[in-house]
């Protein structure tokens, strides 16, 4: 008995990686949770529109962080919510005023209506985009997202590693095939696959929970084909660093609880510590789901959707780049073992003729 103890705990300090995640997955978690877990938006962009924006604006509580004062009307005010300028726009001109709320950023629109609910009637509240504020309206298209991940870095990497576990990498290494081009034709079926289970759980989510889809799909499915790439391109590098499918598995899945903890998913971004707060913004699920909340519920478009665009455009370019080049290591040793097999092969034939 004594013995078999100290052969696991033997077992387990060679395991680096099932030793990191004993060690380290528990303190991230106490540092995520302590420091991410929070709903309440104690601060709001706001804008403040029409002919006495600026004396609205200078009797507004703190808690609302005034970026715009102009003329406009409510048109304006309503673009500046479409295009997630700010969370909430003050329309003058009438009386009282009316305060547009952006029910797509689901927490700070709660606080939005507390705070004016406090104000005795002082200004009046309509909420755009969710008007009943329904956690189901801003979560299924960060599911999508979600969905989308799981399939690009568990399953990819999963079926990549049994590559090496089958002994089938050999194969691979004396095709003549680009490392670029193995790797685009693994993830292909993948790629399919996730885009069948984003349209499932996007018609699924428009019938059971009512969700709206009010924008472009071309925009949307341009979002989602960029975002599969980055992750599918994660599940490619995972696989490179894990020789089994358990490690894959443990890999894979500590890249997955900061994408869901962290990326707005769960916790507002803007209710986060800055210490942890610049963890989301390194996140592709984070640009995802801006990406998709903006365009199933505000119908913002692809103009000022440009940002996580072309950060997630950049995100597969690095990470696909990575991904090959790891791969293109991987084969070389395979590569090398081969030619010589091949040339003791044919040396042996000219021997014995």
């Amino acid at each position: 008995m004594r013995a078999m103890i100290v052969k696991e705990f033997r077992e387990l300090l060679r395991d680096r990686r099932t030793l990191a995640m004993l060690i380290v997955m528990p303190l991230l978690l106490l540092v995520i949770f302590g420091y991410a877990a929070n709903f309440y938006v104690d601060s709001v962009k706001a804008a403040v529109v029409g002919p006495q924006a600026a004396q609205v604006a200078s009797g507004l509580p703190d808690f609302f962080g005034v970026t715009t004062v102009t003329d406009g009307d409510r048109a304006d005010a309503t673009d500046m919510l479409r295009e997630n300028k700010v969370d909430v726009a003050i329309v003058t001109g009438t009386q009282p005023p009316t305060a547009l709320v952006d029910g797509s950023n689901l927490f700070a629109a709660q606080s939005i209506v507390g705070i004016l609910n406090k104000m005795d009637g002082k200004i009046t509240t309509d909420v755009l985009f969710n008007p009943d504020l329904k956690t189901s309206w801003v979560m299924v298209p960060a599911i999508i997202g979600l969905i989308l991940t799981f399939i690009g870095t568990i399953i990819t990497s999963i079926g990549l590693v049994r590559e090496r576990e089958a002994g089938t990498l050999e194969q691979l290494a004396v095709m003549p095939i680009k490392p670029s081009q193995v790797i685009l034709g693994k993830i292909a079926p993948y790629f399919l696959l996730a885009a069948l289970d984003m349209l499932i759980v996007t018609v699924l989510g428009m019938v059971l929970f009512g969700v709206p889809f009010a924008g472009n799909v071309a925009t949307f499915a341009l979002g989602a084909a960029i975002f599969l790439f980055v992750v599918l391109g994660l599940g490619v590098l995972i696989s490179t660093i894990s020789q089994t499918t358990g490690q894959a598995i443990q890999t894979a899945f500590m890249f997955l609880l900061p994408q869901i903890l962290l990326s707005g998913m769960i916790f507002p971004l803007d209710a986060m510590a800055a210490g942890v707060r610049w963890i989301g913004y390194l996140l592709p699920l984070t640009y995802f789901t801006m990406i998709s909340q903006g365009v199933m519920l505000r119908d913002a478009p692809i103009e000022s959707l440009w940002l996580p665009l072309l950060i997630l455009a950049v995100m597969a370019v690095v990470v696909f780049t990575g991904a090959t080049l790891r791969f293109r290591r991987d084969l070389a040793p395979n590569i090398r073992a081969t030619i010589p097999a091949s040339t003791d092969g044919a040396t042996a034939d000219g021997d014995s003729r």
